[in-house]
């Protein structure tokens, strides 16, 4: 196996890094060309192809996309803005925020209450169907409630009323809007960094995406199987050095990359694509171990009709230019 230097560190490296960057272009060369209207199949990947995978771009996911759009549209309060992100992120699952919307209509600081939100998610239960994604691990939070959901509705009644909103506003730092929700129960550093992304997306507050990451299980999974030995890097390091070289790593490896309408990958987007590749690696090198285990991917890849076109913060500047590239004709063979 070769080597990199990664700051000071000469860090071994397995033929799993190579698939990283092609699940990366590949996987955003499906997303372009199923926003273009292509019709399938649009990769010749077998894994890809077959397998559901989140998006090279964390904003670019759906779930991610539906959680800008609730963030931009209503007021743009800082307290509004930053309960419908709580609110939104906490149970993850659109059908939920709409549930609760159409019920309450423009949700606001001043309309939020634990008992007749709780009431919306309980009838919901009632009728079998489910409040929570299963995309994260969500702790429920220790407020004594009986039920999970109502826990995390006094979760965010509690971080509204001992000031988080004003804890984030006056953050300096990415950093430091992580440390402010990380502070509150049962919030671990893998939610608390997702929640600050989310936050970040927001007209609340503007830093650099690359200033601050959090590797998850799944990316330090991921991490392991690219670079089986450290040599005392962090995977904080690595991450970096990821993002930094990403240029010159696509050009090593012969790569085309399509980027998000001229956003290069951020920490964020190299963390998640570190987790799968973790799970791409467990098809196409299933004797390359990485943390925990495990050897298949459960979710087989459905699409379910045409994506809707993109939306992501205004502040990034990207939204007129995906609006004129989706507005030119798809080229064909």
């Amino acid at each position: 196996m070769r080597r990199v230097r990664v700051g000071r560190h000469s860090v071994q490296v397995s033929e799993v890094l190579s698939s990283y960057w092609h699940f990366a272009a590949e996987r955003q060369h499906v997303y372009h060309a199923r926003l273009r209207g292509e019709p399938g199949p649009w990769t010749d990947d077998p894994v890809i192809s077959r397998f559901r995978f989140t998006n090279a771009y964390r904003a670019a996911d759906r779930v991610s996309q539906d959680l800008i759009r609730v963030a931009y549209e209503g007021s743009q309060n800082a307290a509004d803005v930053v309960l419908r992100v709580m609110l939104f992120r906490f149970f993850n699952k659109p059908s939920t925020w709409e549930a609760l919307e159409s019920r309450f209509g423009e949700i606001t600081a001043d309309s939020f209450d634990v008992d007749t939100f709780s009431g919306v998610l309980d009838l919901l239960l009632a009728r079998g169907e489910r409040v929570y994604s299963a995309a994260y691990i969500v702790p429920p939070p220790p407020f004594g409630a009986a039920r999970k959901h109502r826990n995390h509705l006094l979760l965010i009644e509690h971080m509204m009323r001992s000031g988080v909103v004003a804890q984030v506003e006056a953050a300096k730092s990415l950093r430091e809007v992580f440390e402010t929700i990380a502070s509150y129960p049962s919030l671990g550093p893998f939610l608390s960094y997702q929640l600050a992304i989310d936050l970040n997306y927001t007209s609340v507050i503007d830093f650099d995406e690359n200033d601050f990451v959090v590797p998850g299980p799944g990316a330090r999974s991921g991490l392991a199987k690219c670079f089986p030995d450290l040599n005392g890097a962090s995977a904080e390091d690595v991450i970096r050095w990821m993002v930094d070289t990403q240029e010159d790593q696509f050009d090593q490896n012969g790569i085309q990359f399509s980027d998000l309408f001229g956003r290069a990958l951020t920490l964020i987007d190299c963390q998640n694509l570190f987790c799968e590749t973790d799970k791409y690696a467990r098809v196409m090198h299933p004797h390359i171990r990485g943390v925990g285990g495990r050897s298949r991917i459960k979710q087989q890849f459905a699409p379910h009709g045409l994506p809707a076109t993109p939306f992501f913060p205004p502040k990034w500047g990207i939204n007129e230019r995906a609006s004129a590239d989706l507005a030119e004709p798809a080229v064909t063979a």
